[in-house]
């Protein structure tokens, strides 16, 4: 068994908010001891009957068991339950870790009243060994009997594994005259390269609204966020983001095919606790030191700028060469030209912490490397890209690439 060692925080890092309460939502973590010891790895969600859900999970094709049995219960869009571990991420461990899913299900809705598919299941840590059942069954009654609506931060950092601090965030908006609240938290630090989803998330809002609209809200939602982060270009095999609506606002019907005002509120804050988590994965990058911000222009659509974004914020040259505080635009250059998009020497154009530095194929004619130098100093990088071809357009963020990540992932079972 591990024992729970804190690394040093981020210095990218940001306070966990005041977490308020969501009506028809409880929650409690406890010490299972899955892998960790002497720290809580796992939480349990309880929602009013009636919450509707949805998600979005890793494309990854060797996904974990507990990703197979979510989007398996997602076609039910209700649930009354949550349960998410830490230590273990039960991937790659066959017809045990299915057994894992039907056992836990199985109990927790034996516990809070419900139906096994109405049990939505996360794991997160280590690849390939078996997730100890019995432990994590015998933890369950303890968790359920200690739920509340108050212990949004406790949750937050149960579900961490090398993160360095708790991830939460929290809106509210209105739907008609009336006031939701939603919450959110997350786990992520490193194998982030989210395709649908990050690490872990989970949202809970009070406002009611059918599944198939907070389907496409969320989906919506993480594809300008979650889907605009990587930390290391590896996508997990447990991605998934939860969102539950508990219906215990009072507030104006939402139909299945809402007009487009009714919940533009909604979705404005949405994307705000989505946003920020996402910007918080990448700010707890494994051994990260900067966080960096490209913003690619001028591409042919913006599938394409998303495209050479990303690749410009994978390049392991690019994150060294800000680790190391290098100004070494032809990096950024090369990554480009990577990308498989259409682009053209000749009309590219790149520029960091706001100040040109290569244009038409080459330098900047009376280039002074002096303010740039300067910015790459800094705890925030901006990276700016001119295609010179169309209108696309795409923001993503990424984080350094510094000795620290190499420390982290090879002691990572040790």
């Amino acid at each position: 068994m591990t024992t729970a060692v804190s690394p040093s925080v981020s210095p990218l890092a940001l306070p966990l908010p005041e977490m308020p309460p969501i009506a028809g939502a409880e929650c409690a973590s406890v010490a299972a001891g899955i892998r960790y010891k002497s720290r809580e790895d796992m939480t349990v969600f309880r929602f009013a009957a009636g919450t509707t859900v949805a998600g979005v999970f890793t494309m990854n094709k060797c996904p974990g068991a507990p990703v197979d049995w979510c989007r398996a219960s997602l076609k039910g869009g209700k649930a009354r339950a949550l349960v998410v571990n830490a230590g273990n991420s039960n991937v790659f461990t066959g017809r045990a870790g299915r057994e894992t899913c039907e056992r836990t299900a199985a109990e927790t809705a034996r516990l809070v009243g419900c139906k096994p598919k109405e049990v939505f299941i996360a794991s997160t840590g280590v690849i390939g060994e078996r997730l100890p059942t019995d432990v994590l069954l015998a933890a369950l009654p303890g968790a359920v009997d200690r739920l509340e609506a108050d212990a949004w931060q406790g949750a937050a950092k149960a579900i961490m594994t090398t993160d360095t601090f708790p991830k939460g965030a929290t809106r509210t908006a209105r739907i008609g005259e009336a006031t939701v609240t939603i919450c959110g938290i997350a786990k992520g630090s490193g194998m982030i390269a989210p395709d649908m989803a990050t690490m872990l998330s989970f949202i809970a809002t009070d406002a009611k609204i059918p599944a198939a609209v907070l389907q496409k809200l969320l989906s919506k939602g993480s594809a300008k966020s979650f889907n605009c982060v990587t930390v290391d270009s590896d996508t997990s095999t447990s991605d998934t983001v939860l969102l539950f609506a508990t219906g215990q606002a009072k507030h104006p019907r939402v139909p299945n095919d809402p007009a487009p005002t009714l919940l533009k509120d909604f979705a404005r804050a949405l994307d705000e606790v989505l946003h920020e988590l996402a910007l918080m994965v990448a700010r707890d990058g494994e051994g990260a030191q900067k966080l960096v911000t490209i913003d690619v222009t001028g591409a042919v659509s913006a599938k394409s700028a998303h495209r050479i974004a990303m690749a410009i914020a994978n390049s392991p040259l690019v994150k060294t060469a800000i680790a190391g505080e290098d100004a070494n635009w032809g990096r950024i250059v090369m990554a480009v030209g990577k990308a498989g998009e259409p682009a053209d020497r000749d009309k590219l154009s790149v520029a960091v912490g706001g100040t040109w530095m290569a244009r038409e194929g080459g330098v900047i004619p009376g280039y002074d490397e002096a303010p740039v130098v300067a910015h790459m100093k800094g705890r925030d990088i901006q990276i700016t890209v001119d295609i010179g071809l169309g209108r696309g357009k795409a923001r993503v963020w990424t984080c350094d690439l510094t000795h620290g990540y190499i420390d982290i992932n090879g002691s990572y079972r040790s």
